[in-house]
Order: C-alpha cells, then sequence, then structure tokens
C-alpha cells in the first residue's frame, strides 16, 4: 500500500529528475554556444560531446565530495514536512529557470534551487515549524559569495588572459591562429561540460539521495550510486535536446570574438568549474563563469565588441534570482502547507 510519505518521495524524486533535465537543458549552451559559433565543432557534434562528458563528469563527481548533501542533509526535516520543502524549492526554481530560458537568459540553475529552498525554509519557520538550520547561512555560502566571486573573477582573468596569448601569436598568421584556437576551442567545450557535470552533477545527485533520506528510505551521509546514475542520466539527456535559446544569446548577442578569445574564455571557464569542484568545494555556476568568461574575453580587444544593454540585463537577473526564488519558493510552502499538515 502507497502512503502519503511515499507518495511524496516519488513526487520529488520525479521533479528532482525533470529538474535535472531542465538544468542540462538550459546548461547545453554554455559548453557549445562559443564553440559553434567560431565553427570549432558542429552543432550535432557539439551536443553530443556535451552530453558525454556532463554525464561523465557527474559519475566522477562523486570523488570530490557532494556540496548540497554535506550542506543540507542531515538538517531538512524528515517525512512529509521535509519532503514539502523540497518540493517547494524544486517547483520555484524550475519555473524562474523556464521564464529566463523561454526569455534566453542565462541564469544559475544551482543559485535558484538553494535560494528557493532557503525561501521554503524561511516560510516553515514562519509558521512555527522546523525548516533548514542554518539556511541563511547556506544561502549565504551558496548563492550569495559565489554571485560575487565568480562573475568578477572569471571577467578579470579571462581580460589579462588575453594580453599573453595575443602576445605569444603575434608572428603567426590569421588563419593559422584561428585554426589553432578552434583545436583548443573545442577541447575546452569539452572540459567545460566536464565541469558542468562536476558542479551541477552532484547537486542533482545529492537532491536525489537528500530526498530518500529525508523519506527515509536511505541513510544519512550515505553517497549512493544509483541517484548519481540517474542524475547523471537525466542531466545528459537534458543536454542532448540543448537549448538553443540561450546559445543565441551567448553567441551572438552579448560579444563579437573571434575563436582565440573564444578559447581564452571556454578554457577560464573550465578552469573555475574544475577548482570550485576539487579544490574549494564552492558551488561555481557554470552559467555566470561562462558568461563572465567570454564578456571578459571579448572586451579585451581595440574595437567595442559587447553589448553592454544584453549584459547589463543578464546581471540584473541574476541578482533578482536568490530574491524571486527564495520568495516564490516560501509562497509555494505556505500554500503546500494546509495540504500536507
Amino acid at each position: 500500500m502507497v502512503t502519503g510519505q511515499s507518495f511524496m518521495m516519488f513526487v520529488v524524486l520525479l521533479c528532482t529528475c525533470a529538474f535535472a533535465f531542465l538544468n542540462g537543458f538550459r546548461d547545453a549552451s554554455n559548453s557549445v554556444a562559443v564553440a559553434v559559433r567560431n565553427r570549432a565543432l558542429t552543432p550535432t557534434y557539439a551536443v553530443l560531446v556535451a552530453a558525454l562528458f556532463t554525464f561523465a563528469g557527474t559519475m566522477l563527481s562523486t570523488s570530490f565530495g557532494v556540496y548540497l548533501v554535506s550542506a543540507v542533509e542531515l538538517n531538512v526535516p524528515t517525512g512529509i514536512p521535509g519532503l514539502a520543502l523540497l518540493l517547494s524549492a524544486l517547483l520555484a526554481s524550475g519555473a524562474w529557470a523556464l521564464l529566463c530560458w523561454w526569455r534566453g537568459l542565462p541564469v544559475s540553475s544551482t543559485h535558484s534551487l538553494i535560494a528557493a529552498l532557503a525561501g521554503a525554509s524561511g516560510a516553515s519557520a514562519l509558521l512555527g515549524n522546523d525548516g533548514v538550520h542554518d539556511a541563511w547561512r547556506m544561502l549565504a555560502g551558496g548563492v550569495l559569495l559565489p554571485l560575487v566571486f565568480t562573475p568578477v573573477f572569471a571577467f578579470a582573468v579571462s581580460y589579462a588572459l588575453v594580453i599573453p596569448v595575443t602576445w605569444l601569436v603575434r608572428h603567426s598568421t590569421a588563419s593559422d591562429v584561428n585554426g589553432v584556437s578552434r583545436a583548443g576551442q573545442a577541447i575546452a567545450a569539452c572540459a567545460v561540460a566536464l565541469g558542468n557535470g562536476l558542479q551541477d552533477g552532484q547537486r542533482t545527485g545529492a537532491f536525489l539521495t537528500l530526498a530518500l533520506v529525508t523519506a527515509g528510505a536511505a541513510e544519512p551521509g550515505s553517497i549512493m550510486l544509483g541517484p548519481q546514475l540517474l542524475g547523471a542520466s537525466c542531466l545528459a539527456a537534458g543536454v542532448l535536446f540543448g537549448g538553443w535559446r540561450i546559445a543565441h544569446t551567448l553567441a551572438y548577442r552579448l560579444v563579437n570574438m573571434d575563436p582565440l578569445r573564444g578559447m581564452v574564455a571556454q578554457s577560464v571557464s573550465a578552469a573555475m568549474l574544475f577548482l570550485g569542484a576539487m579544490l574549494i568545494h564552492l558551488p561555481i555556476s557554470t552559467t555566470q563563469a561562462v558568461t563572465s568568461s567570454i564578456v571578459g574575453a571579448g572586451t579585451n580587444q581595440r574595437f567595442e565588441s559587447v553589448t553592454w544593454r544584453h549584459v547589463n540585463r543578464i546581471l540584473r537577473h541574476w541578482v533578482a534570482t536568490p530574491m524571486v526564488c527564495a520568495l516564490v519558493g516560501g509562497i509555494l510552502y505556505l500554500a503546500m502547507h494546509p495540504l500536507v499538515s
């Protein structure tokens, strides 16, 4: 006989898989947009390679620790109240991600999910119930710190790295530079997809595990192969379908850049994702790293190549993401509470 808690767990798992698919669908553009624009990869081959490396990165991520599990696993209320928190967060962040995708705006799925979970926890505390303990510390460490650090660092490093790279190729012909840069950009695109799996993939598997722990179907602290494999498959499937709306924004609306600067931008993005996952265990947003690196590398040119109107629009949505998702997550939990209490 299916109990209410079992049904709730199934709904949360299903929504987590749908969110992972949406995450991959939107983030496919991060690794392939500029590479396709500069003809380093064909669209079909780019999406296939991105899906493969995203899947591989997700499966490898268990070797480097799982941020979301370590942050909230032991602090989410057990049973239906905890599952309601998770469901509210998934629905709020998923709705915001869909809206931004439709408008061609690259925003962070990770930031939206953590912010929505913090907002739902705040609503639970407002009702006098248990929420996610240290939710605001989770919001500060998982959203606000990376929101400031990632764009500034990616922009600055990409801008600065263009200088020595262009100096090294100053005596080469344009065709030689473009040929080598396209090859390097193809490799860097694969590295970004791998880093995306290490970052977003680990949190997908963590959220699936978190749902099982909250429902009492798994032990706290466990890292299970099944949820990780399921999360990797959903994320890779989303990449295969590829959301080209955001790809068009990244490749054509923000910056007019050559293959050399595209290679620099992709390389910096990949390095940040690897360092964030393996060394400092900071949830780096793939979207923000790639977008900021593209703008940084594209800014360092002799002619004005950046469409700052589009850049400012994206920045406003990055700032709005935690506020909107926290608010919507809280509202959804308040609406859901009479049904699950």
